[in-house]
């Protein structure tokens, strides 16, 4: 009688598989790695609304215009202005990296413009800052040219707003937000060109 055939040798389970980590390895860490993350984001939005930040005010409380000229529908002037920046909440700090300020005749049309240098407000603080736009020979819509013409002569320029426009960061503890873009607008302004008159004070719209 003839033999048996020869039974095929038996392999390991683990051979014929390439080697290298187990699928179910890598969903593991993928998985754990997510949960960090959103526990993580959790913790720091769960802190944030705890605190319940404020918003940021700002008042425009000093106003003063020098040497204006209208001429051939150009303006040449300088501007004084301080404004107050007030930070009500109580852990909240705010990095100011970047602060511009404009002058703006109505809605209508910039009359100047200035560079204030950066700085860093803690919680539940006032700072004022000083802002010096300057225009000189600064074109102008023909209707704004005669506003601020008669403005000069009867000794009051209305109309007038200011734009505050500043990038900026929170802090909180040692955590640090992502730059945002706070946007003030102060509107209704109106200054005596006789600086012994009163200055009325303006609170500001912002934005963030």
């Amino acid at each position: 009688m003839a033999p048996p055939p020869a039974q095929p040798p038996r392999q390991h389970p683990a051979e014929g598989r390439p080697k290298g980590r187990s699928p179910r390895l890598i969903t593991g860490i993928a998985i754990t790695t997510l949960t960090l993350v959103a526990l993580v984001g959790l913790a720091v939005l769960v802190t944030w609304l705890s605190i319940r930040p404020k918003g940021l005010n700002y008042t425009v409380e000093e106003a003063q215009v020098h040497g204006l000229n209208v001429a051939q529908n150009h303006l040449n002037a300088s501007f004084d202005l301080v404004l107050k920046a007030h930070n009500p909440n109580h852990k909240i700090s705010v990095y100011y990296d970047s602060i511009e300020v404009s002058v703006l005749y109505s809605d209508q049309q910039t009359l100047a413009f200035d560079v204030v240098e950066p700085f860093y407000q803690r919680s539940r603080n006032v700072t004022r800052f000083e802002s010096k736009p300057v225009a000189r020979a600064v074109p102008l819509l023909s209707s704004v040219s005669r506003d601020l013409e008669v403005g000069k002569s009867s000794g009051v320029i209305d109309q007038l707003a200011v734009r505050v426009k500043a990038k900026i960061r929170f802090k909180l503890g040692s955590w640090r937000s992502s730059q945002y873009v706070l946007r003030a607008l102060c509107f209704s302004i109106v200054v005596h060109l006789d600086s012994s008159k009163a200055f009325e004070e303006i609170d500001c719209d912002v934005d963030i």
